[in-house]
């Protein structure tokens, strides 16, 4: 009797792989910017900062010729840079001309967008509300577009440590691209009751790979007791995706690099988990976990998908493969 006890209990655990996850087409491009640099121009490939936040991702580069700095000034003269997923401000950039460095630009086009309202708010005569984490790479890199007029909000407390604006200036806020959508939601809100002449930015600044990737947290967190993110701890966007699945009914959610991380004390009294990564998260540290977990007992995989992801970047100009003469360009299909 003990015995088929314990195979019903087998049977009953399951896995909740959320879909979509893993790369988005920012970081598959930034990704494929260093890789294929690589393959152009030889190693070393020098690239500012990390190129995504992963672990597995700087590593396995690292081993192929890539050199990881964190300025500009660590970087030979006339030797290949490439900037990183998460953008960076004029002022790296023109130290990276002043050293003759030559560029490869791999900031994610969303981020890219988030610099350009920067700039052309900062024109309009705008103080700008940047909704972000302190420190963060891509924070820095946009408010060094128009530092004089930029303003960090880094939590609801950040709404309190601004400073009193006259009536009459123009305010608008924008944020970073990998918050929670939730949170910056409840910021949002508190900077329009302490500012009465705010205005909200003409589209979403943080990015749809964010997003779908909560939402599909939201989808699976109620019905796992736990949740693992695969992911960084340097990764915004992934420990994001832990806070959301706590907040969706997960009784806990961990944040790992690797399958071995996982312990098997986190398991006591669980039959259902929930497996997710971030956006800078190849697929195969996905398939690592779920490896893990079946040796566990958790063998029955459902994937929920919650929405479906089309979207690619061009690489930068100078990676381009070059078009065959006389033939049209490829279109690439949108749906």
């Amino acid at each position: 009797m003990n015995n088929q006890a314990d195979t019903t209990n087998e049977a009953a655990k399951k896995v909740l792989l959320a879909a979509p996850r893993g790369y988005c087409a920012g970081v598959d491009r930034a990704v494929e910017t260093v890789e294929k640099a690589l393959e152009k121009y030889g190693a070393p490939v020098y690239v500012r900062k990390e190129i995504v936040h992963n672990r597995y991702v700087v590593d396995t580069l690292a081993k192929r010729g890539v050199i990881f700095v964190d300025e500009t000034e660590e970087v030979p003269e006339g030797s290949h840079l490439v900037f990183s997923a998460h953008g960076v401000s004029p002022a790296v950039r023109a130290s990276a001309d002043q050293l003759s460095l030559r560029s490869l630009d791999a900031t994610c086009p969303l981020v890219t967008k988030v610099h350009n309202e920067v700039k052309r708010f900062a024109r309009d005569g705008y103080h700008i509300l940047l909704i972000g984490h302190e420190g963060h790479e891509e924070v820095e890199g946009t408010a060094g577009e128009a530092p004089e007029v930029t303003h960090l909000v880094d939590g609801l407390d950040g709404v309190d440590k601004l400073p009193d604006f006259p009536a009459e200036q123009k305010l608008i806020w924008l944020s970073q691209t990998t918050l929670s959508v939730d949170e910056t939601m409840a910021i949002r809100a508190k900077l329009h009751e302490r500012f009465v002449q705010l205005e909200d930015p003409p589209s979403d600044d943080i990015c749809y790979a964010t997003q779908n990737r909560q939402v599909a947290v939201k989808a699976i967190a109620e019905r796992c007791e736990l949740m693992i993110v695969v992911g960084s701890q340097n990764s915004s966007n992934s420990k994001r995706l832990v806070e959301v699945a706590k907040q969706a009914g997960a009784r806990d959610a961990y944040l790992i690099d690797y399958p071995e991380q996982i312990d098997p004390d986190w398991f006591d009294g669980v039959d259902t988990v929930g497996v997710t990564s971030g956006a800078s998260v190849p697929e195969i540290l996905v398939r690592g976990v779920v490896e893990r977990l079946a040796t566990m007992g958790f063998a029955d995989v459902e994937e929920i998908t919650t929405a479906s992801e089309t979207i690619t970047f061009a690489l930068p100009r100078d990676l381009r493969a070059p078009r065959t003469k006389g033939r049209a360009p490829r279109r690439v299909p949108t749906s």
